[in-house]
């Protein structure tokens, strides 16, 4: 089966639409095809009609021309309209020609090209009847041009299977745009396998569709197998490239070099890719404002680029650029966009700031400091409040004393000149000063460049100031042996405008120790006391007074006067240290240093020595030994007792003037001397304790009282130890016992009953373990309470009582019950070993119910009934009653005598 393109008679479709014949020639090669389109009859001018395959003719041409005028052929292949054509014939049709060169003529060619073109009609209606020969059944492309003008149902091909020449073949397809969505696009005829298109086609939406063919006879014999056929729709130009921005804005420095990349536009196309629909140029329309051309857009690319670098931001800060993007490669009839482009020109710092004025001249009185004196202006054109724009100022020259300093206004940038040091009239009347001014960022040409320079004059005025204080500290020398009233030259200040000293006067503000006086009219000072160089106002020798200084117009300064005291010989060498402690038993000698609070003129080598007669005990007793200038060596002789000694030591210095020190000595039992500062053992011959003597008693006496403590302890506790089981006794093992039922029916003895007496008390106890009652009633147990004990047995409702035990002194059970007991209605159960330990439990029991005053706990007696099986509830007594939910968990910390009852407690 193959596909069949429709004769005339094959439908009546093709009465409303012309045929529309291309003979393709390619002069190169003499390769020539015939291309039939189906149009309407009338078509607008610019009007895509078809697509024909020129790639294997194209290879080697350079040069496409038309034999009609009214159409044009692109590179790939596209045939449009050149001129609105209203079709009258019913076929058309006209030849291209491929051509390498452009210097043929090009009437002659196409003469050629209406001769060959008849040859090859013929020869292809030769060659019809060999390919009706050869048809198969087979996929054969089939192509719907996007957005087709109809008229529908538009005939796209005919599939036919040669198997129809046998039997009556029956058409169908399916797929896409059949029985899938878009639904009833395309169908075939059943008889004929004519395959038809119902309506326009968006390719953007469906590229292509991919249906199935299937041929079958009547009955449903299916002769071929489903034949696959792609239907692609060709691309027609409907959609305009769309730029991915309404609005693009770009930065590009001023002074930019030629080629600088300011930024890229981009634009996208819905149109099929790889073709020229989608092949997009991009142009500048317009540049405002319109100087001359700055600005280029690569038009593949949309790259914009500088092509001057005369860009100045000071003249012109931005600029708008009306850019263009077209398709088809930029041909006049390719669909176009446009976008607006704005490219911000930023700032460099081209422009110095320059000075309003070059010279500025002003007055400042003398004395004064921290004020404002000018402001200087400069103009910058670059960017405000940037680092370009910002000035920074120095001063070059004049300001070598530091009175002056510049700062910038943030707001306004200007200079401030300030005055920070007193500017005085008489040592200088002018000052010049030399100001230059830069940017915070370094100039774009040079980064060296020194800026604009101005000058400024500061003529300084004269002013009134009072005396002057110079220097502030003024120095006067004096013996400080001198002798009272003895007057010398003082302080002295100046009137700066006279440089003299007449008609200043002088006051004195603070004299320490009132020493001296101060002249009003000279400044001498006149001496009023001794003066001493030791004193604890001197400092290094120095003692200083502050005088006021004043004119006639009451202004006034102030100076200090140091008074340097000339060190004399007035003071001997002394001990400081006027006790000293000598430790017997570790050290025979002691070291004394002496001072002297003179000059070292007058100070040391000491001579230390003994003050007494020969035959005074201080020779015998104590001996000196010098060790250097200023120290000697104080011991002791004959090993003298321990106490406290008066010991005279003299002292020269290398003049002879001496000093008499009264030491005293302590003699001490100690081994560092601050052990004899505390205990002081001998003390005028009477031992006194120390610490360590004090403390040894202390712990001898706690060590008495935690014996005698122990003791009576000891003594109570084995005079309250209770008397404990035998050691054979169930091998200290408790036994489990969990007899519940009533026991045998047996009488015995009321001596299996026991009287037991605690110590001295006076209360009996008589307990009976346990009762059985006969006709299957309730065994009840109660325990002893108070010295009493209640015995009851119930029996078909009546109830007997077995016997009491009241009253002081001690009991048996004889006594209460009158010998033996007969017991008809109430027997008793029990083995021989719990007869035995009946009166040990009973023991242990009181003991462990009574408290500190030896009395019984108030829920002491209990009574326990049999009740027919176990109580959840566990024991009630005191002792076991607990406070927790389940009131078992105490079993688990119990000592290893009570795990056996604590194992059967949990298996209950």
């Amino acid at each position: 089966m193959a596909v069949a393109r429709p004769t005339g008679s094959a439908s009546g479709a093709l009465c409303w639409q012309l045929l529309l014949t291309l003979a393709i020639l390619t002069f190169a090669c003499d390769a020539c095809k015939t291309v039939t389109l189906h149009v309407p009859s009338k078509l607008d001018a610019v009007k895509y009609i078809g697509r024909v395959n020129l790639k294997e003719c194209f290879k080697s041409a350079n040069l496409i021309h038309s034999s009609d005028p009214d159409f044009q052929i692109l590179e790939d292949g596209s045939v449009y309209t050149t001129n609105a054509i209203l079709l009258s014939s019913a076929k058309r049709s006209f030849t291209v020609l491929l051509s390498n060169t452009e210097t043929q003529e090009e009437k002659k060619i196409l003469v050629l090209l209406e001769q060959q073109t008849e040859v090859l009609r013929k020869r292809r209606s030769q060659e019809k009847v060999l390919i009706r020969a050869k048809r198969r059944w087979a996929p054969i492309p089939c192509s719907v041009s996007e957005n087709s003008l109809g008229p529908f149902p538009l005939f796209l091909q005919q599939i036919q299977s040669d198997t129809a020449q046998n039997y009556t073949i029956y058409y169908s397809i399916s797929g896409p745009g059949v029985d899938k969505e878009p639904l009833n696009l395309f169908y075939v005829e059943r008889d004929t396998g004519n395959l038809f298109c119902t309506r326009p086609v968006d390719r953007e939406k469906y590229p292509s569709f991919e249906l199935v063919a299937f041929a079958t006879t009547k009955d449903g014999y299916t002769p071929e197998s489903p034949l696959p056929l792609l239907i692609r729709i060709e691309d027609e130009n409907d959609n305009f490239p769309i730029f991915t921005e309404t609005t693009y804005i770009f930065n590009v420095s001023e002074n930019s070099r030629v080629g600088t990349t300011v930024g890229q536009v981009c634009a996208t196309d819905e149109d099929e890719p790889d073709t020229l629909h989608t092949r997009l140029m991009y142009s500048i329309i317009e540049q405002l404002p319109a100087s001359r051309t700055l600005f280029f857009m690569q038009p593949a690319t949309g790259v914009i680029t500088t092509t001057s670098s005369q860009l100045d931001r000071e003249v012109t800060d931005k600029y708008q650029l009306k850019i263009k993007v077209q398709d088809m490669d930029g041909q006049y009839f390719g669909l176009q966009t446009t976008a607006t482009c704005i490219i911000n020109i930023g700032d460099v710092n081209d422009n110095l700031p320059t000075f309003n004025r070059l010279s500025y001249e002003i007055s400042v009185e003398e004395n004064t400091i921290d004020v404002e004196i000018l402001r200087v202006a400069v103009t910058d054109k670059d960017l405000i409040n940037t680092a370009n724009w910002r000035a920074n100022y120095t001063i070059l020259k004049g300001n070598e004393n530091g009175n002056f300093k510049i700062v910038t206004d943030p707001k306004t940038n200007e200079g401030v000149l300030y005055v920070v040091k007193p500017l005085n009239y008489e040592e200088k009347q002018e000052m010049t000063l030399q100001i230059s001014v830069v940017n915070e960022a370094p100039n774009f040409a040079s980064s060296r460049s020194t800026g604009s320079m101005a000058t400024v004059t500061v003529n300084v005025q004269n002013q009134d100031e009072g005396p002057e204080c110079r220097p502030a500290v003024q120095i006067v020398h004096i013996k400080e042996n001198a002798p009272v009233s003895t007057k010398v030259i003082g302080y002295k200040a100046h009137d700066p405008e006279t440089n003299s000293s007449s008609g200043i006067s002088y006051e004195k503000l603070s004299d320490p120790e009132g020493w001296v006086s101060v002249d009003e009219n000279s400044g001498s000072i006149t001496i009023l006391r001794s003066l001493d160089r030791e004193a604890k106002t001197i400092r290094n020798g120095i003692y200083n007074i502050t005088i006021l200084a004043s004119d006639k117009g009451k202004r006034t300064c102030t100076g200090t006067l140091g008074i340097i005291l000339k060190d004399v010989n007035d003071n001997g060498p002394s001990i400081p240290q006027k006790t000293v402690i000598i430790c017997k038993t570790v050290m025979s000698s002691a070291e004394i240093v002496a001072v002297d609070p003179d000059e070292p003129i007058h100070g040391p080598p000491f001579d230390f020595s003994l003050e007494g007669v020969s035959d005074s005990g201080v020779l015998r007793m104590w001996r000196l030994t010098k060790i250097n200038d200023t120290a000697a060596r104080l011991s002791y002789l004959n090993d003298p007792q321990f106490g406290e000694y008066i010991v005279p030591v003299r002292v020269a210095d290398r003049l002879g003037q001496s000093l008499v020190t009264q030491l005293k000595v302590i003699l001490c039992d100690c081994v560092t001397q601050s052990d004899c500062n505390i205990r002081s053992p001998l003390i005028g011959g009477r031992p006194i304790l120390g610490k360590w003597a004090i403390l040894a008693m202390l712990l001898g006496i706690a060590l008495l009282f935690c014996v005698l403590f122990t003791l009576v302890c000891g003594a109570t506790g084995a005079a309250k130890k209770p008397k404990v089981f035998p050691d054979d006794l169930a091998q200290q093992n408790l036994i489990v016992s969990n007899t519940e039922a009533p026991g045998d029916d047996k009488v015995y003895s009321t001596n299996g009953f026991t009287t037991y007496t605690m110590g001295g008390s006076t209360q009996g106890i008589c307990s009976t373990l346990g009762s059985g009652v006969k006709n299957g009633g309730q065994e009840t147990i109660e325990m002893v309470k108070g010295g009493q004990t209640v015995e009851s047995c119930q029996e078909a409702g009546h109830h007997h009582t077995l016997g009491s035990c009241k009253g002081g002194g001690q009991h048996t059970l004889d006594s209460c019950r009158g010998g033996q007991v007969e017991a008809d209605n109430c027997r008793y159960a029990y083995s021989d070993w719990y007869t035995y330990t009946q009166p040990r439990l009973g023991e242990k029991v009181q003991l462990c119910n009574q408290d500190n005053s030896h009395t019984h706990a108030q829920d002491y007696v209990r009574t326990y009934n049999y009740e027919g099986k176990g109580s959840a509830a566990g024991s009630v007594g005191c002792c076991s009653e607990r406070q927790e939910e389940d009131g078992l968990e105490f079993l688990d910390h119990l000592e290893p005598k009570f795990r056996t009852l604590a194992e059967a407690c949990m298996k209950r």
